[in-house]
């Protein structure tokens, strides 16, 4: 069984989910893997004890035990659980089209999971009353200026990033979770809206959804 590693938790005004973690979970999903959620203290993350630091030396989660493997980054895992556990696919065949995957898979990762998505998303963990709304319209609008014309455009007429869902979308479940919580208006952008209409309807977007507690988010067997 697999390990992952990460500090999701439940907070009085929703749940704490790390969209890099969800990257990983949906992945670990998608495959079919027996998983098992390991939830580490929030603290651990500014402390840096020497047991965490020991998993990832810059200590940060997520990261995964595959028997004694140890592997973080999310991009990185999920590269090895695709090498490791290669069917179903989740990479195309060709060099140029691997190279297309991750292109789109790093610009989620730079333009949205560490750009704009965390000045909307990390205001909801606190009480409605003292989040900063200023903040949460800049995340929103940021999308709306970069990341939203660029789905636009690469989708196209497909159903997915890259045709057939592959791991240049898993990061973009986590946009999907995050814009299902917010409900941010999308009718400028209706090929975007409906591609994450389809990834909120994977089975593997469970694992993820504002609807699921973490108890029902914990791995599977």
């Amino acid at each position: 069984m697999i390990h992952l590693y990460t500090t999701e938790r439940e907070y009085p005004w929703g749940t704490l989910r790390s969209t890099n973690a969800s990257k990983v979970k949906v992945v670990l999903e998608e495959k079919g893997l027996s998983y098992q959620v390991e939830r580490m203290r929030a603290g651990d993350l500014w402390k840096k004890p020497p047991e965490f630091l020991a998993k990832h030396p810059l200590g940060k989660v997520p990261f995964i035990e595959d028997g004694d493997r140890i592997i973080y980054d999310s991009s990185v895992i999920n590269e090895y659980l695709e090498d490791q556990y290669p069917q179903p696919a989740l990479m195309p065949a060709s060099a140029l089209d691997r190279a297309r995957v991750r292109m789109l898979e790093n610009f989620c990762d730079e333009a949205i999971l560490v750009g704009d998505l965390p000045l909307l998303w990390m205001p909801y963990w606190s009480e409605p009353s003292q989040r900063d709304t200023a903040r949460m319209e800049k995340g929103r609008e940021g999308l709306r200026q970069r990341a939203l014309p660029f789905i636009e455009q690469t989708l196209g007429d497909q159903a997915f990033l890259c045709g057939e869902f592959s791991l240049a979308d898993a990061g973009y479940m986590a946009l999907a979770m995050v814009l299902q919580v917010d409900g941010m208006a999308l009718d400028a952008f209706p090929r975007t809206a409906r591609y994450l209409e389809r990834l909120r309807a994977r089975a593997s977007y469970a694992c993820i959804s504002p609807a699921s507690s973490l108890a029902d988010s914990s791995g599977r067997p």
